[in-house]
């Protein structure tokens, strides 16, 4: 039976300024472990290791090198102000850094603007849209989620034009810290150039920067993410991203650089 990200926390090693976790099989992806576990994993140690956080509000990624097995997330506070504190994490694998992030974690404040100009895509409820993968899924990672085309094709297909939008829900969310889940969410569709190819091909993020638009989100349920692709060239493409609940609530905002190997 896969081990769930619920799994994974409450068997943790705690080690004074972050923990220890093991990355079992299902997660890798190719020969490291999924990006959004990964950022999802040095959130976590953060979390436990600096208690009263206020709420996650950005989070900047940055995927170094492969981890996989036994790694540590260990992190420390760069500065707490009255409102925003800011902490480094590191995920490593032995002595070989693997994941760096810095979060920027911010309480609420009373304020005279008001701005939602980041309406949901047009898509059809999930229920009514096809599975991403209409056989088993390619990367072992993805048997934790469940996913529905919204539009934009599938990876491989040869059908797209650089704009994506699937619907994504985290099969086993019990156990997972809200932020930690929108972590482990955000991260799960292929590039947004990968339907524009006409075979599945090897990809990596490089570099990932997410926006928290809604602390209350629960990170549980049916989310769509959209991607679109701004520049793709010389192996490496530039996208957009943001995330929206099953009621059409903006959740997240981000954008990546991804390698392209194919």
């Amino acid at each position: 039976m896969a081990t769930s990200l619920g799994a994974m926390l409450a068997a943790a090693r705690i080690e004074g300024d972050g923990a220890g976790y093991t990355i079992t099989g299902e997660w890798m992806q190719g020969r490291t472990t999924y990006g959004g576990l990964s950022a999802a994993l040095c959130l976590a140690g953060t979390l436990v290791a600096h208690a009263d956080l206020p709420p996650l509000r950005s989070a900047q990624i940055a995927f170094i090198g492969p981890a996989g097995g036994d790694v540590t997330a260990r992190s420390r506070v760069l500065r707490q102000g009255k409102s925003m504190t800011y902490a480094e994490a590191d995920l490593r694998q032995g002595e070989a850094l693997a994941t760096r992030c810095v979060f920027a974690f911010g309480s609420g404040r009373e304020s005279a603007i008001g701005i939602d100009h980041f309406p949901m895509p047009a898509v059809s409820a999930p229920d009514a849209c096809e599975p991403l993968w209409r056989k088993r899924t390619p990367l072992s990672f993805l048997q934790q989620f469940d996913a529905r085309v919204g539009f934009g094709g599938r990876p491989g297909d040869g059908t797209g034009n650089g704009d994506i939008a699937y619907w994504f829900r985290l099969r086993e969310p019990a156990g997972i810290p809200p932020a930690v889940r929108l972590l482990a969410l955000a991260d799960t569709p292929p590039p947004a150039v990968m339907p524009m190819f006409n075979t599945f091909a090897p990809i990596s993020t490089a570099t990932w920067q997410i926006e928290v638009l809604d602390t209350g989100a629960s990170g549980e349920g049916w989310h769509l993410i959209r991607s679109t692709a701004e520049t793709g060239a010389n192996g490496y493409t530039s996208q957009t991203m943001g995330m929206w609940d099953e009621r059409g609530r903006p959740v997240l905002a981000g954008r990546q650089m991804v390698a392209l190997f194919g």
